[in-house]
């Protein structure tokens, strides 16, 4: 078991084997991806009032560039096919029943994104766009203030 990862349950507990792989999480790397995901939710936010769809897939890419720094810094990354289910299971599991209401979010926003982005006949309402947005930013900040506590010394400027 990696140093950090609740004992109770192994993150790899309901991920396919094979989903995940180890990776070298550089302190750097974690960073980008927490600050590129911030900057998508200022981009959503912006295109909440041009596109709501994008404003949605937007938000959707905060919450799965701040989860991938969170399982980098873990020690983990993504490692099949279906990276986006797979980071979804992985920090389900991870951040355990205390966090399932954000985490189930995040899946149905992932579903939801993917059913915009490859069919046709969808749309996302402004208030589903601002939902998500609003999600999102509850779980970037989550993702955020674990990030600061594991690693006290990182900063985000912003």
């Amino acid at each position: 078991m990696r140093p950090g990862i609740r004992r109770e349950m192994s993150p790899h507990s309901g991920v396919k084997k094979g989903a995940t792989g180890y990776a070298r999480g550089a302190p750097q790397s974690v960073q980008r991806l927490v600050l590129r995901a911030y900057k998508e939710l200022r981009t959503a936010k912006a295109n909440l009032e041009i596109d709501e769809g994008i404003a949605y897939t937007v938000a959707y890419l905060a919450m799965l560039h701040a989860a991938r720094a969170f399982m980098l810094m873990r020690g983990f990354r993504p490692a099949d096919g279906n990276q986006h289910r797979t980071v979804v299971e992985f920090i389900s599991r991870l951040l355990g029943k205390e966090f399932a209401v954000i985490t189930e979010q995040f899946d149905r926003m992932r579903r939801k994104r993917n059913i915009f982005t490859y069919e046709i006949d969808i749309s996302i309402s402004k208030s589903e766009a601002n939902s998500a947005l609003n999600s999102a930013r509850s779980f970037v900040d989550l993702i955020k203030r674990l990030v600061q506590k594991e690693n006290p010394q990182m900063e985000f400027d912003f």
